[in-house]
């Protein structure tokens, strides 16, 4: 059993930057691939970065691709997301899951472990 804790959400200007920080419980973090997905208002879930268990691997959606960067500390059980430049549109829920896996992995319904999410608001 894996529990995941978001936190580093809040109010931010166009523009800016915040930095999402997941916490995950457990001895074997690094075998877990850690994606990171969001959740707008009155939208679907989205998939928004993914990294591998050794940090070697990423994979961002198009939306975020040169503005978002997912990484890693396997020291510290702890996936993070560098979002710069951000805009109103990246106003969210965002979530962190993980999955005992090595291929890349994109859609929610394959993660096993999901945090309650951390909110991002950017103004305009």
């Amino acid at each position: 059993q894996v529990q995941l804790v978001e936190s580093g959400g809040g109010l931010v200007q166009a523009g800016g930057s915040l930095r999402l920080s997941c916490e995950a419980s457990g001895r074997t973090f690094s075998t877990y691939i850690m994606g990171w997905f969001r959740q707008a208002p009155g939208k679907d879930h989205e998939f928004v970065a993914t990294i591998s268990g050794t940090g070697g691997s990423t994979y961002y959606a198009d939306s975020v691709t040169g503005r978002f960067t997912i990484s890693r500390d396997n020291a510290k059980n702890t996936v993070y997301l560098q979002m710069n430049s951000l805009k109103a549109e990246d106003t969210a829920v965002y979530y962190c899951a993980a999955k005992a896996a090595r291929q890349r992995l994109t859609e929610g319904w394959m993660y096993d472990y999901w945090g309650r999410g951390t909110r991002v608001t950017v103004s305009s």
